[in-house]
C-alpha cells in the first residue's frame, strides 16, 4: 500500500503579512533614496544662488580663485579706529631679501600703490629680533596694523607688509617663522638679484660710504638725483678676487636655503632684473597680493649705471678670476 501524505496548507493571512512587511521596506527605501536625491538638489541650487547672487566685479575666474587663496583679514587696530573701512579686507606679505638686492626700491614701488603699506626693514633693529617672542611680537604689531611709519596708510590699507633681511633672524628662526606665515596667511616675495656680482659692488661701495660721507657728510644708502648718483659711483671697490667664488657661492647658497626652508609658504619668485627690464613683472606682483592694477613709480636713482668694468678698481683680477667658471657671465652687462 502506497501512503499519499499531502504538505498542509498554508494560511493565506500569513502570505498576505509576509507581502505587506516587504511592500513596507520597499517603500521606506524608496522614500529614503528620494528624500537624499532632494536634499542633495537643494544644496546644489543654494550653492548656486549664492554665487549668483554674489558675483566678483573681476570676470576673469583665474584671477579671482587666485586672489581668493591667501586668507582676508579685518584687522581691528588697538591705537587707531578704521573707520568706514573696518570690513575692508587685508592681505599680509613679507618681501624676503638680501641686503643691496634692490628692495629699497622694490618697496617704494609697492607704497606708491594706494592701498599698499609696506613698512621698511623693521628688523634691522636688534630689539626686535632677539629672540623668537620678540619677533612675533613686531609682527603682530604690524599686521594688526598697529605699526606706524611713513608708508602707512591707516584705514583703507589693502596689503600690508615688510621687508626682511635674510640675515636679520629669518634663516634662524625659520621653523616657527614658516608655522607663523602660514598661520596668518602671509604671502612671501622673494626678491633677488641673478647678476651676485653686482650686488657685491654695491655692497662694497655702500660700506665705504657709510664711513666716508660722501654727500656733503653724510651716509645715503639710496638717492634721488643724478648728481647724487654719480657722486657714490665714482668709488671703485676693490675685489678681493682670491675669495670671490667662493663668496659668490655662499650668497647663492644662502638664497637656496630660504627658497627650501619657506617653500611651503604661498610664495613668488622676483628678480631685480626682471622689475628693471620687463614692465610686466609689477604686474605680476600686484595680482600676486589680489589687488588692482596700478602704474607704480619710484623717485630713486639707479647709483651704478653701466658696464660693471666701470666700476671696480682691479677688473682685470675680477676676469681672470671669473673667466671659465659657472660665474662668469656675470661679467656681462645685463640692463
Amino acid at each position: 500500500d502506497t501512503v499519499i501524505v499531502k504538505s498542509p496548507r498554508k494560511s493565506p493571512v500569513f502570505l498576505r503579512t509576509i507581502v505587506l512587511l516587504f511592500g513596507i521596506v520597499c517603500g521606506i527605501y524608496i522614500c529614503t533614496v528620494c528624500l537624499r536625491q532632494i536634499n542633495t538638489v537643494s544644496k546644489i541650487k543654494t550653492q548656486n544662488l549664492q554665487v549668483i547672487e554674489s558675483p566678483s566685479p573681476d570676470s576673469n575666474i583665474l584671477a579671482q580663485l587666485e586672489a581668493r587663496i591667501p586668507t582676508l583679514h579685518y584687522p581691528k587696530p588697538q591705537t587707531f579706529s578704521r573707520g568706514e573701512c573696518i570690513q575692508n579686507p587685508v592681505r599680509f606679505f613679507a618681501i624676503l631679501s638680501m641686503q643691496r638686492s634692490g628692495s629699497g626700491w622694490f618697496e617704494t614701488l609697492l607704497n606708491s600703490h594706494t592701498n599698499i603699506s609696506s613698512n621698511g626693514e623693521i628688523f634691522s633693529a636688534m630689539d626686535r629680533r632677539k629672540n623668537i617672542s620678540t619677533i612675533m611680537q613686531t609682527l603682530d604689531r604690524v599686521y594688526k596694523l598697529d605699526w606706524f611709519n611713513s608708508a602707512s596708510k591707516n584705514e583703507c590699507s589693502a596689503a600690508v607688509g615688510f621687508k626682511w633681511m635674510l640675515n636679520q633672524g629669518l634663516i634662524e628662526y625659520h621653523k616657527e617663522i614658516v608655522e607663523y606665515f602660514n598661520y596668518r596667511g602671509v604671502s612671501v616675495v622673494f626678491l633677488f638679484r641673478r647678476n651676485l656680482l653686482r650686488r657685491m659692488v654695491s655692497l662694497l661701495a655702500n660700506s665705504h660710504d657709510h664711513y666716508a660721507k660722501l654727500l656733503n657728510g653724510t651716509h645715503k644708502s639710496h638717492v634721488h638725483s643724478l648728481e647724487e648718483a654719480a657722486a657714490l659711483s665714482s668709488y671703485k671697490p676693490i675685489i678681493n678676487s682670491t675669495s670671490l667664488i667662493s663668496d659668490l657661492r655662499e650668497v647663492e647658497m644662502d638664497a637656496v636655503k630660504a627658497l627650501e626652508y619657506f617653500n611651503s609658504t604661498r610664495h613668488m619668485v622676483v628678480y631685480y632684473e626682471d622689475l628693471i627690464t620687463n614692465n610686466t613683472k609689477l604686474n605680476d606682483v600686484q595680482e600676486f597680493l589680489g589687488l588692482p592694477r596700478k602704474e607704480l613709480t619710484s623717485r630713486q636713482v639707479k647709483i651704478h649705471k653701466g658696464p660693471l668694468s666701470d666700476f671696480v678698481k682691479n677688473w682685470d683680477d675680477v676676469i681672470k678670476t671669473l673667466n671659465g667658471t659657472q660665474y662668469e657671465r656675470f661679467l656681462q652687462a645685463d640692463y
